[in-house]
């Protein structure tokens, strides 16, 4: 073999390394950043969750934490190569830790183990008998703890909101005399529509339950939601729902008029349509593109958790029943992705439903604080719906325009966050 085939042959080796070097460099460039595993497993133990968080789960309505923000150093890098576990001696001392704790689960357990599974037992056993004692032990924990206490989650009616017909009947009835009357469904047309009873013994209103016993019924339907304002043929439909009702327990219907009610309905609803409020914030990756599971270990550490649909993550409210402050949702293609740590996502809609939740919340300084750590540990952009960068001076605005729109609702009586406001604005 002649000198110039052996240089040609060299070349050739030269070359092809390079272009199977460039395609490996672009490969891995291109890669969407995926979540660090042992921070990923943290999380899905500390939130019990299954290892996946693109099932279905029931949106969370307690509350989590508040914002954690997060270093760069924290994050896993694609184009940074990783400790190894073993020459970490945090991490060292950890697994060692671990092991030790494994070690002494599942050792036999001796007597002094013994003695204490069973004076807890006993403890548990005095604890069940004093609430059954003391029926008012419950209620002083929930004092103690309100905010895991639920909220009411079905809605009372209110004049402010809501078309109210009385019926009077000449004798109390049973309450499943009462629902075996009812409508078979809870809606006019798109509006809710609500029926209480006045219980005997409390004086109260509520909605109709078997046991008690009511001397008097008021049925509403809203007046306006996001869908529009009640009209004369939604109006008809309820009265003739509540007239059937009526007949059924031979009752005697009142019924306000319907034009003052249906003007009442279109101006309530003219309200609505101008302070209604539901901002977005737009965080696009600069460089490298996002794996699903890198999306949900950032935003995990800033308190959201994940929601119904596939995509979308939530930061629950501190109230069971209640709204969630924001909302977090990506491409739901590429959750459900066969594959999910080879799914690019390019951008993430940081959402707040502005009437939906209390303004004590300080939920718009929540969404800024989260937008820019997201982006900031991210290696993101936060813009707006149009794609331009959000200056402090936009922001300064919005927060100053939402401080007169919290002003106006409360003036309202619709307070953000409030049933009333709720409901309209749902």
């Amino acid at each position: 073999m002649s000198n110039l085939q052996i240089g040609l042959a060299i070349a050739g080796g030269v070359v092809l390394a390079a272009v199977v070097a460039h395609s490996t460099w672009t490969s891995r460039k291109n890669k969407p950043r995926q979540a660090d595993p042992m921070v990923q497993d943290t999380l899905i133990e500390s939130a019990n969750l299954p290892p996946t968080n693109f099932d279905i789960l029931q949106e969370p309505t307690f509350d989590t934490s508040r914002n954690n923000p997060v270093s760069n150093s924290d994050t896993p890098s694609n184009d940074q190569p990783q400790k190894s576990l073993s020459h970490d001696p945090v991490n060292d001392m950890a697994l060692a830790m671990m092991q030790e704790a494994t070690k002494h689960a599942q050792r036999e357990p001796n007597a002094a183990d013994l003695a204490r599974i069973a004076a807890d037992k006993v403890k548990a056993a005095e604890r069940a008998a004093e609430e059954k004692r003391n029926p008012n032990h419950q209620a002083a924990t929930n004092i103690a703890a309100p905010d895991l206490i639920p909220v009411e989650k079905r809605p009372s009616l209110d004049a402010l909101i809501d078309v109210i017909a009385a019926i009077e009947i000449d004798h109390p009835i049973s309450g499943e005399a009462t629902i075996a009357s009812m409508p078979p469904t809870r809606r006019v047309g798109n509006k809710l529509f609500i029926l209480e009873g006045l219980h005997t013994e409390t004086g109260l209103w509520e909605q109709p339950r078997n046991g008690q016993r009511y001397s008097a019924f008021q049925a509403g339907v809203q007046l306006a939601n996001r869908m529009g304002a009640l009209n004369e043929i939604e109006f008809s439909e309820f009265v003739l729902k509540i007239q059937h009702f009526s007949d059924a327990i031979n009752g005697a219907p009142e019924f306000p008029d319907m034009l003052d009610e249906v003007a009442r309905a279109r101006e309530l609803d003219s309200f609505a349509s101008a302070h209604d409020a539901q901002l977005s914030f737009t965080i696009k990756a600069v460089k490298t593109a996002w794996s699903p599971g890198y999306v949900q270990q950032n935003a995990a550490r800033l308190g959201f958790v994940a929601g119904v649909i596939p995509g979308r993550m939530v930061v629950p409210a501190p109230v069971v029943g209640l709204p969630p402050i924001l909302g977090l949702t990506f491409d739901a293609q590429a959750a459900m992705s066969e594959d999910p740590a080879q799914s690019a996502i390019w951008e993430l809609t940081l959402s707040l439903d502005v009437p939906q939740v209390d303004r004590q919340e300080e939920p718009f300084a929540r969404m800024v604080h989260t937008a820019d750590e997201l982006a900031r540990v991210m290696d993101g952009a936060v813009t707006d719906d149009n794609g331009l960068a959000l200056s402090q001076a936009a922001i300064a605005s919005i927060s100053k325009d939402l401080q007169a729109l919290y002003d106006t609702l409360d003036a309202r009586d619709l307070s953000a966050g409030s049933v009333q406001a709720r409901r309209l604005f749902s």
